[in-house]
């Protein structure tokens, strides 16, 4: 279909595309990368550990090679010999494993990441589809890995005949020397010769390690109708929306009711509503309402209220109108400058008295109009 050919495909993937190939195992990786770190941790390897291997290599075929006339007789000394010589090869070889071990393990993993599934290993009948495998065979993805053996054969080629020619000498020197310097000699033509090899394969992935970021990311790209349909399929669940709702509502809530401690008053119902205002001369025109609700949110908010010690003034008419109509962080309406300004009054005169002491202030009698208490669905029946 022609939105889903590679042109059509202009957007960059989405998060959730990216998460899905990764779950797939669809990951970038570069295993000329792997090769050269492999290669090139064998050669520091031996560089820094290659005489002690030597010496225990050594040793190891000097036993093997010794054997006493009486063990000729034992029949079980050939396998025992056979044994002591794998286990102790293998112990001067551990610390050479175990560097490879880790080199191929941390080369795999440097682009892409470390992931585990079994999705790779399932049976897919797609790839017995001889059309699909001769498009494989002819896509931009093989010319690359066919430009890439070439790449490599011709490296390796060029760094064959020069070391050749390089150490020729050497090479046909060693059958004359004495056998501790001709395994130094030949361990030192070893070293070189996986420096150039790993040397020429770290100069293929350094090209082919951002061309695997660079194709994989291609290979993922969509189209815009993919992204939109991905936007419906995700948003479109009520169940995700429902949670994406629920999650909004306890993070407004919980930020809300943090507020409280920071409010002048808390002008109550008593019981069904609770409202805090906070009013700053130097910054706000009117109060503002930093945190409301109603029913098990308002009681919420007195004991906030009450635990900072901010003022609760019940005033049922007073809670409503401002519950009905102002949102959080707004100022309230001009009809309750008048009412708020005698609560803000009283609180701040009881502020004075229990900080210095003196008579205690009268109650104001606040007067609300009853139509802004009435809620917004009685307003409009009226």
């Amino acid at each position: 279909m022609a939105d889903t050919r590679q042109e059509d495909r202009t957007e960059q993937a989405t998060p959730k595309r990216l998460d899905d190939a990764r779950r797939k195992g669809d990951i970038p990786r570069s295993r000329e990368l792997s090769m050269a770190a492999v290669l090139m941790t064998g050669a520091l390897v031996l560089y820094a550990n290659g005489a002690q291997l030597a010496t225990s290599m050594r040793g190891m075929m000097t036993r093997a090679l010794t054997i006493d006339r009486a063990a000729l007789d034992d029949p079980a000394f050939m396998t025992r010999a056979l044994g002591q010589s794998l286990m102790a090869a293998l112990d001067a070889c551990t610390p050479l494993l175990m560097a490879l071990v880790a080199a191929a393990f941390l080369g795999t993993i440097a682009i892409g990441g470390w992931i585990f599934t079994p999705a790779p290993l399932a049976f897919k009948f797609e790839r017995l589809d001889p059309v699909a495998g001769i498009g494989r065979m002819f896509s931009l993805n093989s010319l690359v890995e066919v430009l890439k053996a070439l790449a490599k054969a011709g490296f390796i080629v060029l760094a064959t005949v020069a070391l050749l020619m390089g150490t020729m000498d050497q090479l046909l020197s060693l059958s004359d020397q004495p056998l501790v310097q001709a395994m130094g000699n030949s361990l030192s033509l070893t070293l070189l010769a996986l420096a150039i090899a790993s040397g020429a394969l770290l100069l293929i992935a350094a090209v082919d390690a951002p061309y695997q970021q660079w194709a994989h990311a291609r290979k993922l790209k969509m189209t815009r109708k993919e992204i939109e349909d991905e936007l419906k399929e995700s948003e479109g669940r009520p169940e995700v929306r429902s949670r994406v709702r629920q999650l909004q509502q306890e993070v407004a809530r919980r930020r809300m009711l943090e507020s409280v401690p920071q409010a002048d008053v808390v002008i109550t119902n008593p019981t069904h509503f609770a409202v805090a205002l906070r009013y700053d001369d130097s910054r706000m025109r009117a109060p503002v309402v930093l945190a409301k609700g109603a029913d098990e949110t308002a009681a919420r908010i007195r004991e906030i209220a009450a635990e900072n010690k901010v003022t609760l003034f019940e005033s049922p008419l007073l809670a409503r109108a401002i519950y009905w109509t102002t949102d959080l962080g707004q100022e309230i309406p001009s009809q309750l400058y008048l009412a708020v300004a005698q609560v803000l009054t009283y609180v701040y005169r009881l502020k004075v008295v229990r900080e210095h002491g003196g008579a205690w202030p009268e109650r104001p009698s606040v007067d609300v109009d009853e139509k802004l208490a009435s809620g917004p669905q009685r307003r409009r029946r009226r």
